[in-house]
């Protein structure tokens, strides 16, 4: 039987291109799962196998375990400190103790009947393929996030098997094919590899997935195109797709010297072109990366031509002003342009900022509107006149807190013919102006509600609009809800309900 086990190494290693080792170590395992199932028992079995010489042994192994009062989890695996000492003083818990089932002398043919033969064939087939498997994900795993060639095997609307040689294959998912992706047998495939799934089935060949529409591949692509981006001299900063469709690419060069765009676009637009080709056509913008947010916002609308940027940072919200021909490209098609703008910019975990695309028209309208309606509230709530409050405006002042707490030399600096007697009569205005807002229905604004808005008067006022007048009223609404109420986001809007659902409906909880 020696000669036969080390024949049926032999022609597995060369068949299957296994190391010899690993052939073995499934043989042995297939002889000791065949063995327990041919002698009936719980009890573990191990098979060793002489390398040279192919001889075979079978042993039957109970694990020591320290008992003390004798009693085994597991009899049929297990045996006692106590009673493994008997045989060997000096063995300890976690040793084993051996019993020869087979050796060199026995005869096999006795113990290896038909029936046990079929097993061990079955076991050493399963075995040889979780080795295959397992080979396959050493050689793959160091290239898991880089592009692969290979050739489709069998294709399917679901799904496409790609043979990628050496015995290896993956599957191209529907979700992971472009658009417009449409393999026949033979064709030439590239995708980038996912990460191995080392936890699919064992009997699954599966476990090699490629994607077309990952970010990844975009970025493996350009740095094959692109020499500067594959030596370094180019960085790829931040990366949006919507694939096969549009994506945007935001790069810089950590040479001044070198121009990042233009070496990602290529000679006449030749590196971008292939790229685009291996994507269906997918359009690629390359959007020059710059340190400062306001230039970089504005170059990540491309191709629109952005004329002015206005960022913000309490409502979240980026203003972008286009001339009226610029409108309809700087929103894309369905917003599109827009929608990727904002995933463009939204990278070292800031909190995406949502982009609003205005004609110049519209701008100038909105902060004329806002000037006169700042006017009128310093008219109406400060008791002035229109120039007087047009002064203010001009000033710089957007609220009456502002006004409130401002200090006073700041507001003789800034409105021309104000004394300091003028300007404590108008801060004095101010300040009881913020503790006598009231509801429609008359209800005062309690002293608490205003104290978690900040003192912010325009807030105070739309909450009282609302008729919430108290903290019960502001932890009643959702996050939504506020936002709406406040023009402020919801994350902004959700901290404010729970701030005030800390003081009112926890409180108590709070206390303990």
């Amino acid at each position: 039987m020696a000669k036969e086990i080390l024949a049926i190494v032999e022609a597995l290693s060369n068949e299957k291109a296994l190391d010899k080792e690993k052939v073995f170590q499934a043989l042995e395992i297939a002889l000791a799962t065949a063995s327990k199932k041919k002698c009936n028992v719980e009890a573990e079995m191990k098979a060793e196998i002489n390398r040279k010489t192919g001889a075979a042994i079978i042993k039957r192994r109970w694990l020591v375990v320290d008992a003390p009062d004798g009693i085994l989890e597991n009899p049929s695996r297990e045996i006692s400190l106590e009673a493994a000492r008997v045989d060997d003083p000096e063995i300890r818990p976690g040793d084993y103790v051996e019993e020869m089932i087979i050796d060199e002398n026995t005869n096999k043919d006795i113990i290896f009947d038909r029936i046990t033969a079929q097993t061990v064939k079955q076991v050493l087939q399963q075995q040889v393929r979780e080795a295959e498997r397992q080979q396959v994900i050493d050689q793959f795993k160091s290239q898991v996030g880089k592009v692969l060639t290979g050739t489709v095997k069998k294709a399917g609307h679901e799904r496409v098997f790609v043979d990628l040689g050496n015995g290896a294959e993956a599957v191209l998912q529907r979700k992971d094919m472009l658009l417009h992706d449409n393999f026949s047998f033979g064709d030439h495939i590239r995708g980038v590899l996912l990460p191995i799934r080392e936890d699919a089935s064992r009997t699954s060949s599966q476990f090699l997935e490629l994607s077309r529409t990952s970010v990844e591949f975009l970025k493996e692509l350009l740095s094959i195109e692109v020499p500067e981006i594959a030596e370094g001299q180019v960085e790829i900063v931040s990366c949006v797709r919507d694939p096969g469709s549009r994506s945007k690419v935001a790069v810089k060069a950590k040479d001044r010297r070198i121009d990042a765009k233009g070496a990602c676009v290529g000679m006449k637009g030749s590196r971008i072109k292939s790229v685009s080709e291996e994507l269906s056509h997918e359009k690629v913008d390359i959007i020059s990366y710059d340190d400062d947010f306001n230039k970089f916002v504005k170059n990540a609308m491309e191709p629109a031509m952005v004329s002015q940027v206005i960022v913000d940072m309490d409502t979240n919200t980026i203003i972008m002003g286009v001339d009226e021909e610029n409108y309809k490209l700087a929103i894309g098609t369905n917003g599109q342009n827009v929608r990727l703008a904002q995933r463009l910019i939204a990278r070292d975990g800031r909190e995406m900022m949502r982009i609003k695309v205005m004609t110049l028209k519209e701008i100038e309208q909105k902060s004329e509107n806002e000037h006169n309606t700042t006017k009128q509230m310093f008219i109406d709530v400060l008791n002035i006149d229109d120039d007087f409050a047009q002064g203010l405006v001009e000033a710089g002042f957007t609220s009456i807190e502002e006004v409130a707490y401002v200090e006073p030399e700041e507001i003789m600096a800034t409105v021309e013919g104000l004394d300091e007697g003028i300007v404590a009569e108008l801060q004095d205005i101010a300040r009881q102006s913020l503790k006598n807002i009231t509801t429609p229905s008359g209800n005062p604004l309690d002293e608490q509600l205003i104290e978690l808005t900040g003192t912010n008067f325009n807030q105070a006022r739309a909450l009282a609009a609302k008729e919430i007048c108290d903290l019960e009223g502001l932890a009643e609404l959702d996050s939504d809800e506020l936002a709406d109420i406040l023009q402020i986001t919801p994350d902004q809007a959700g901290k404010l309900i729970m701030e005030a659902r800390n003081k009112t409906w926890f409180k108590d909880e709070a206390a303990k």
